[in-house]
Parts: structure tokens; sequence; C-alpha cells
């Protein structure tokens, strides 16, 4: 059996919610977030990390983020939209979303928190939710899909740590 590498993403720094942004869904990053995530891609490509593909949640703010990862790695991996990854989204229609992304080895997916952090523990069988700052990014192996068993959490970085291992 193949392994699959799954590498859970928040999003960045957005705009503030309030009267500027009435629509959640349409929130953008701000500026220091585009930057921030364009370090973040720079450590990624200096720890030699590869995705094949990226999954995103269709809210403005993780689209952006997917696109500015993307933008910053080399290959430039294609971005695809799920709705499993938006706030509220099923862990069973999460799945099934990735299993039509199964025959690729290491698939990023952006979201939001909480429900980032109940989606990792969910894979490595944990009880409790993993916190996600705003840009952090874990790495979760399993073996192919459907899945068998707890995944393995591989490393869980910061956003700090990403920014200062790009120098």
């Amino acid at each position: 059996m193949r392994t699959l590498s799954i590498y859970l993403v928040r999003h960045g720094l957005a705009a503030e919610r309030g009267p500027a942004w009435p629509d959640d869904t349409k929130r953008p990053l701000v500026p220091r977030g585009v930057a921030r995530l364009r370090k973040e891609a720079q450590a990624l490509r200096a720890l030699s990390v590869v995705f094949d593909t990226i999954l995103t949640s269709p809210l403005t703010r993780a689209k952006g983020t997917a696109d500015a990862l993307a933008a910053g790695l080399s290959p430039h991996p294609p971005v695809h939209e799920i709705a499993s990854l938006a706030p509220g989204g099923s862990y069973a229609a999460f799945l099934a979303d990735l299993g039509r992304h199964a025959r690729r080895s290491h698939v990023a997916c952006v979201g939001h928190e909480p429900d980032l952090g109940q989606l990792a523990a969910r894979l490595i069988g944990a009880k409790a939710p993993m916190e996600f700052k705003k840009g952090a990014i874990c790495r979760i192996d399993v073996d192919g899909l459907p899945l068998s068993g707890p995944g393995h959490l591989r490393w869980f970085v910061t956003p700090r740590m990403l920014r200062r291992i790009a120098g």
C-alpha cells in the first residue's frame, strides 16, 4: 500500500471581521498575510517539501492562501476548491473529496479553525483537536485510502518557525 502524505494548512492572516466584510466568506488575506505565506513557501522549498496538488476551502482567504503557496513552490501544484474544507464541512465528505485525489502522494489541504484541528485529530486518532495558528502546517501520513487506521503525525510547524527557516 502506498503512503499518502496529507499536509493540513490553516489559511493566512486575513482582513478582520466587521462592517468592511459583512460576508465572512469574502474576507481576503491582508498584504502582511500574503508576505508571510511567501516566506513560508520559501521555507517549504528549502525543506524540499513538494505538493502534488492543493485542495482548498472555497472561502476567499483559504483560496488566497492556496494560491500564494502554489505560486511559491516549484513545481507549482494545481489548486482545487472543495466544499468539505469550508467551515462546518463533514469528515466523511472530506475523505470522499480526498479520495478523488488519492492517486497523488503529497496533498495539501487549506482550511479553517476549529475544523482543521478537529480534522487533524481524527486523522491521527487523537481525542483532543490540534490548535493551528494562521499559516501553521502539519504533515500526516496515512496508509492510503480508504483509511484502515490512524495516520502518523510526521511534523507540525508554526508559521514563525517556517519564516525563520526562510531567513
